[in-house]
């Protein structure tokens, strides 16, 4: 039977606790992630983090070691068949219909949402995406195929959508409607959306709440204003001969002379360590999310101290 309750006003969209999932060589977790209901949730973190396996065990596509995923109030092992009617996934790997046309495959996936499903919404995304329901699927290019895959997700109106790099093959004008389209979803308040994307611009602009994961574990997650806000490049001197001592706050991102660039996590009060070995003529530069990024995943330069205690 299909589980047609709604989801609880205060229920979280995505929730996972104590995630862990071994393969050879790689580890994920133990990690735990929270989507708010209502709320754009971006998941970043360089390629082989283990964003699209989190991705893949939320929806039931391999099994967990340890630790719960509940999406849309349903244990996602348990109440997979009830998960997939409240929920929709889009990711450029999926394997796509190619045989028939566009509306063949409209017709097929309205079938299985009865209850949800928009013809008038769908309508306006062919529209939008300029995709015509007459094309043969295996003529399109592979942008024009995530165009159809995503207008087969959205038209469900599912509480819960799941984009694992939606914007791969997409040009600027269909990235910004689909950014478009996706607000449009979550006016009501009634869906959540989590993005995995390197857009990391559109990222910062759009969603409410970010995940950073590398190496299969959680580095931040919290409102995107908080987490990009606690941290900002600082350029200073140390004194004469000096060198930098690693410290709590303190991620040293290039070394010149005397002259250093740090990542100051001021949660941590990184600014305080960095007087507390004779810092001075402080150069503060506040981060995008890019920024961010790119300066937790930097490496050192060759005969830098770099200190990954954040």
């Amino acid at each position: 039977m299909t589980d047609t309750r709604a989801l609880e006003a205060n229920e979280n969209a995505i929730e996972i606790r104590g995630l862990r999932k071994h393969f050879p060589g790689f580890d994920l977790g133990p990690l735990n992630l929270t989507v708010p209901r209502g709320s754009i949730y971006g998941f970043v973190g360089p390629n082989g983090a283990g964003k699209s396996t989190t991705i893949d065990l939320i929806f039931g596509m391999g099994r967990q070691d340890a630790g719960s995923i509940r999406v849309a109030g349903l244990d996602s092992v348990a109440d997979e068949v009830s998960l997939k009617q409240r929920a929709a996934y889009v990711s450029p790997e999926l394997e796509f219909l190619t045989w028939g046309k566009v509306r063949n495959a409209i017709r097929f996936v309205r079938g299985f949402y009865p209850g949800t499903w928009d013809d008038a919404y769908c309508t306006t995304l062919l529209d939008t995406f300029q995709i015509d329901p007459a094309a043969k699927i295996a003529t399109l290019s592979f942008g024009s195929r995530i165009k159809v895959a995503l207008i087969l997700a959205l038209a469900r109106r599912p509480e819960v959508l799941v984009l694992d790099e939606p914007t791969t093959g997409l040009d600027a004008v269909a990235k910004r409607e689909l950014f478009s389209q996706l607000l449009s979803l979550m006016e009501d308040g009634g869906h959540s959306i989590l993005i995995s994307s390197h857009s990391l611009g559109d990222v910062e602009r759009f969603a409410d709440r970010i995940g950073i994961i590398n190496d299969g574990m959680m580095l931040h997650e919290g409102a995107t204003h908080e987490v990009v806000g606690r941290y900002c490049l600082v350029d200073v001197s140390l004194p004469s001969g000096a060198a930098f001592r690693p410290a709590p706050g303190l991620t040293l991102i290039r070394s010149r002379s005397e002259r250093i660039r740090v990542l100051v996590d001021t949660e941590l009060n990184g600014h305080d360590h960095l007087k507390q070995q004779g810092a001075d003529s402080f150069e503060e530069t506040p981060l995008t999310l890019e920024d961010l990024f790119v300066a937790l995943m930097q490496k050192p330069t060759p005969g830098d101290t770099a200190n990954a205690d954040r």
